[in-house]
Parts: C-alpha cells; sequence; structure tokens
C-alpha cells in the first residue's frame, strides 16, 4: 500500500489525459478493494475521484464492498447508483457480483429485484450470471427458486450439482438430496468431496445407515479422497445412527482434526451413553491445542450431567466464559439439568434467575423435572406457573405438573391438572421411534396400530413379556401419574414405542446381527447386540444377550 500510494501521487501529478487517468484510478481502486493487501477505505476515496468510471472499476467496488469482515448493503447502494442514467450499464459480472452480495447481507428482497433485472437484461442465459441467482436463492433457503434456477442451466457441472444438492439438505430434504444424488450419477457427473459430504449429512439426518454404508463404499469405489470435511461428516453420520465403533475408526484415522472434527466425536460418544470416553476425548482436544466451540461444550455439559459430575461441569462452565464464548440457552439448558440431577435445584434456580438471556421452556421444564424428582411442591408450582405462561398448549407442562403432585401424593391437585388437560382438550404428541430394516426406516408410537404388521408385533411382544415376566423382572410402576392398579400400571408400559422398535427388529432380522433405535422421545440410541439360544425354540425372533445405551 505505502508503494501504491506512490504511484498514486506520482499519477496525480501528472496532466494525463481523463481517459488514461480514469484507467490507471480503476486499476488502483480494484487492487485497493480485492486484493488480500489492500484497503477498502483507501479504494472508495480513489473511486470517488475517478473523472468517468468504467465498469470494471464499478465491478471491482461492488465486489470488494461485499468481502469485507462486516458488510452491510453498500455493494447493493452502488449497484443501485450504477443503474441511473450517465453510467455505463451492468454487464454479467457486476450482476453476478451484486448477487453475491445480497446472499451475503441477506437482502432477500433487493436479489429479487436484481433477478428481476436478468430477465430485463437478457442476460439469464449467463452461466456466471445463473450460479449467482443459484448461490442467492440457496443461501435464502428459497428451494422452489433454486430448482427453477437450476432448472434452466443447460450445462450443468459439478458445482451446480453440488450447490443444489446442498439446498435441499439445508432445509431438510432428504428425499430430495437422494434424488437429486441419482440424477447426478444418471447426468455422469462425477461428484467431489463437497458432494460426498452433503449425502453423507443426509444419510445421518434420515438416520439411515444402509444407505449411509453404501454411499461411504461409493466414495471408497470412485477413489475419492476423504479430506477433513467429508471425514467429519462419515464420523458424524456413523455415530448418529448408532455405529460409535466405526466412527472412532474413521476419526482416529484422520490426519488433521480441526473443532468441528472433534465436536462431532465427542457429540456421538454423548448420544451413545459413552459419557467417560466424551470427556478423555475434550481433554485430548485441548491437549492437540484445538479450540474448543459452542457445540464441543454443550456436548462436554451434557456428558457431565449424565455423568453427575457436578465439580467437573462447574470447572467446564468457567473455561468456557473465559475462552470467549457466551452462553447460549443450550449452555444453560445444559447446567441446570446437570444440577437439577445433582439434586441441586436451588443452585440451578439462582443459575436461571441470574441469566444473560431470558430461560426458554426448556430450561423451566429442567427445573420442574427436578423438583419433581426432589419433591419440592412450592418451587416447583411457582416454576409451573412461568411455564405455563410461556406454553399454554404444550401437554407436556400439564403431565410435568401432575408427576409433581403425584410424587408429594397430592391427588387431588394432580387430578384437577388431568381435568384441564381435558377441558381445554390438550393432548400429547405422541413420541416416535424408528428402526432401519432393508433400508427402509419403521416408525412406532405407542400403542400403534398403523404398522402393516401390527398384529403380528402385538403377539412377539406378549411373547416377550411373558419370557421376561419368567425370570422375575417387574417393571418400574412409580413414574406412571395415574392411580390405577399395577397390573394397568404394567400394561401401559407394554407396547412403548420403543418396545414395539425392538421386536419388529427382534422379528425381522436374522442373528448374530446389531439392532439399532433412535427413540425420539429419549434423544438417545439403543444398540442391543443379541444371539440365538439354543435353550429357546422359536424362530421368530431372538433373545437379547446385551444391551446399552
Amino acid at each position: 500500500m505505502r508503494l501504491l500510494r506512490q504511484i498514486h501521487a506520482h499519477i496525480l501529478t501528472r496532466f494525463l489525459p481523463i481517459s488514461s487517468l480514469s484507467f490507471a484510478l480503476s486499476k488502483i481502486a480494484a487492487f485497493c478493494s480485492l486484493s488480500p493487501l489492500g484497503d477498502i477505505s483507501y479504494a472508495r476515496t480513489v473511486f470517488s475521484r475517478i473523472p468517468c468510471p468504467n465498469i470494471f472499476s464499478w465491478n471491482s467496488m461492488i465486489r470488494g464492498c461485499s468481502q469485507i469482515e462486516n458488510p452491510s448493503k453498500e455493494s447493493i447502494v452502488l449497484f443501485k447508483k450504477l443503474t441511473q442514467k450517465g453510467y455505463p450499464g451492468p454487464n454479467t459480472f457486476t450482476l453476478a457480483f451484486v448477487l453475491k452480495a445480497c446472499s451475503v447481507v441477506m437482502a432477500s428482497d433487493e436479489g429479487r429485484q436484481v433477478h428481476s433485472r436478468v430477465f430485463r437484461s437478457g442476460f439469464g442465459s449467463s452461466s456466471f450470471v445463473q450460479m449467482g441467482l443459484l448461490n442467492m436463492y440457496v443461501k435464502f433457503e428459497d428451494v422452489c427458486f433454486a430448482q427453477l434456477v437450476f432448472d434452466e442451466i443447460t450445462e450443468r457441472d459439478l458445482v451446480a450439482w453440488s450447490v443444489m444438492i446442498s439446498a435441499y439438505l439445508r432445509v431438510g430434504l432428504v428425499d430430495e438430496t437422494f434424488g437429486l444424488f441419482r440424477e447426478m450419477q444418471m447426468a455422469g457427473v462425477v461428484p467431489d468431496q463437497v458432494t460426498m459430504g452433503s449425502v453423507v449429512m443426509a444419510c445421518a439426518w434420515a438416520d439411515s445407515l444402509d444407505i449411509g454404508k453404501w454411499v461411504h463404499a461409493y466414495i471408497e469405489k470412485q477413489r475419492i479422497e476423504i479430506d477433513l470435511e467429508l471425514g467429519t461428516a462419515l464420523v458424524y453420520m456413523y455415530a448418529r445412527c448408532g455405529c460409535i465403533e466405526k466412527a472412532k475408526a474413521i476419526f482416529n484415522k484422520l490426519s488433521v482434526k480441526d473443532t468441528k472434527a472433534w465436536s462431532s466425536m465427542i457429540v456421538g460418544l454423548s448420544i451413545h451413553g459413552l459419557y467417560q470416553e466424551a470427556l478423555k476425548h475434550f481433554a485430548m482436544m485441548e491437549a492437540s491445542k484445538v479450540k474448543p466451540d459452542h457445540l464441543t461444550f454443550t456436548s462436554i455439559l451434557s456428558a457431565c450431567g449424565h455423568c453427575g459430575l457436578v465439580s467437573e461441569g462447574r470447572r467446564f462452565w468457567s473455561h468456557m466464559i473465559e475462552s470467549g464464548i457466551k452462553p447460549s440457552t443450550e449452555h444453560y439448558g445444559c447446567m441446570v439439568d446437570l444440577l437439577c440431577r445433582a439434586g441441586l435445584v436451588d443452585e440451578a434456580c439462582s443459575l436461571v434467575k441470574n441469566m444473560i438471556i431470558s430461560p426458554n421452556p426448556v430450561i423451566w421444564r429442567s427445573l420442574l423435572v427436578g423438583c419433581e424428582k426432589n419433591k419440592l411442591l412450592v418451587k416447583g408450582e411457582l416454576i409451573a406457573e412461568c411455564l405455563l405462561q410461556l406454553e399454554p398448549r404444550n401437554a407436556d407442562n400439564y403431565i410435568l405438573l401432575s408427576s409433581l403432585y403425584a410424587s408429594v401424593s397430592q391427588w387431588e391437585k394432580m387430578r384437577l391438572v388431568r381435568m384441564e388437560m381435558k377441558e381445554k382438550r390438550i393432548k400429547p404428541i405422541p413420541a416416535y421411534s424408528s428402526i432401519e430394516i432393508g433400508g427402509i426406516v419403521h416408525e412406532f408410537k405407542i400403542n400403534d396400530s398403523s404398522h402393516p404388521d401390527a398384529k403380528e408385533l402385538r403377539e412377539i411382544l406378549g411373547d416377550i413379556s411373558v419370557r421376561v415376566s419368567e425370570t422375575g423382572y417387574k417393571p418400574s410402576v412409580t413414574e406412571i401419574l395415574r392411580r390405577v392398579v399395577d397390573e394397568e400400571k404394567e400394561n401401559a408400559f407394554g407396547e412403548h414405542s420403543e418396545k414395539l422398535a425392538v421386536a419388529y427388529g427382534l422379528w425381522k432380522t436374522k442373528a448374530p446381527a446389531v439392532i439399532r433405535i433412535e427413540d425420539e422421545s429419549l434423544y438417545k440410541i439403543v444398540v442391543l447386540e443379541y444371539l440365538i439360544k439354543t435353550r429357546f425354540q422359536s424362530t421368530k425372533y431372538a433373545d437379547i444377550c446385551t444391551c446399552a445405551d
């Protein structure tokens, strides 16, 4: 910049023709606005003094102003000024740069106005402009317009396919993600790490281990290099789908591990109940000089809560604050859960009272659960009052309040809560459990009769219940809120969604095998490893040998 200022001063001391002066100053403005060594403020000054700025200088400023650290709508303002009379008309580069600027500052209204100008200007067939439009609508998560733009691209290269696949993934349309990937294969376009990363994440979100394994095999068959991003996606996919050993194997093979990779591994260990391993990996992460982020601390605080490690949880909380990470609602929720599990409800309430952000219903529910477990009636009623003000139509809140009254034998108050639910016609949304068999994900709800094999499943569940009862096992009935006889309480557990999924897996798979079930109500993964024992003659299903969650 020091040398450039000298050149600038030299130019200004010469009486150059206007055209030559404009050309020279546009080059200086372009360098200052686009180069990593440049100075955008100096570029603005130079640009303002160009006698007749050409389209190159306009494009440089529009592009440069969108690349600064905290961009504003300056690029869009420049574009509006350019379209006024007396200035050169925008070209394809101008439109592409301003579309990029709109996506950076999330200016959706201005972006659609630019799109209309693309039609009027006749530049709609430009591949450069088309990719600008596609990227913009993907950033806006407007899949419908993104698909329309994608359909108009006659020659779709790898970048276009990858961007469109990621668009469907961003909004959670995993079936459409898989469908577009198949179309890409049929079109003969070879994917790269970016494309396969999106497909792997789609497998994770769909909880489809079979498809995930096929995608992993496809990656190896196509000899696609597993870089850090793709490797992290595979770690997350296998961990989420219940294959934690495979996730650990891929994680250990990564030559370089960044914050996202470590966080994915720690999250995977936490959801599998391997909390001590999660804490160990966090220590290894710090030893590797990798800085933990928001997600890492959420996972490690959750692990401390499940392990009952109060002092460690407090230490990680302090460490997070010292690292400059502002506590989010998730962090507060983990700490409240940790304290309530340890019986420190008063400390949890004090933490919520001093929160720098407003507590959400999840945090209030955690406090209410803590009050119910510790039989703190007065405090629980006050918390329930706050919770019902925030979510007066959420059935979970009434059920928790009813459970609080049941814990202290306040049966009349519990009956009034249940009556209020009936009068307001508030019904709980049934949770579900899912299991993948043969690449198809089957979902079950409590007392589910909608599944085609519901009749056979009831027979299998009955058989399992008899066998389990013969071993002397008795289910815990203390959490059932209704005052009914023990036999009816036990039957209430009989067709829980998780049991339906287990029974279906035992019936439809052959031993030795592994059954993986995701239980939405408990936010966990259940992994069952089982073998057929010779003393049982039934060929319908095998008997569980070990169970770990």
